[in-house]
């Protein structure tokens, strides 16, 4: 099996609500996010790649244009937006462009992922 991945990063802001009222991700909050995105495949096309790197450039929009900077408890529609729900969702929208998706990982802290694989 073939595995590539890549990274990206953005900064954005959410809430955990639920939570006791002591507790710190219960106040608004945010992160310097890195998101890792996973490919692979048991085959290699005709250049010898999984999938061009540059053909993940969308993602690298998307993530621009849709979370960095933003409230994502607002742009996600959801009171409950931890990194695990995150990884979940970033794994859905890359899977439905690229196949070979096989898993997203997210971190909030230089020490802390949380990964979504199937």
């Amino acid at each position: 099996m073939f595995r590539i991945s890549k990274e990206f990063h953005f900064s954005a802001s959410h809430q955990l609500k639920g939570l006791p009222e002591d507790h710190p991700c219960a106040r608004l909050h945010g992160h310097n996010y890195i998101v890792v995105v996973e490919l692979e495949s048991e085959a290699l096309n005709h250049v010898g790649f999984v999938r061009d790197y540059r053909e993940l450039g969308p993602l690298k929009s998307y993530i621009d244009d849709e979370l960095d900077h933003r409230h994502l408890n607002d742009v996600l529609g959801d009171d409950q937006v931890t990194a695990e729900l995150m990884a979940k969702h970033l794994y859905d929208w890359c899977k439905a462009i690229w196949p070979e998706t096989s898993a997203v990982r997210i971190s909030e802290t230089p020490k802390t992922w949380a990964e979504y694989r199937p």
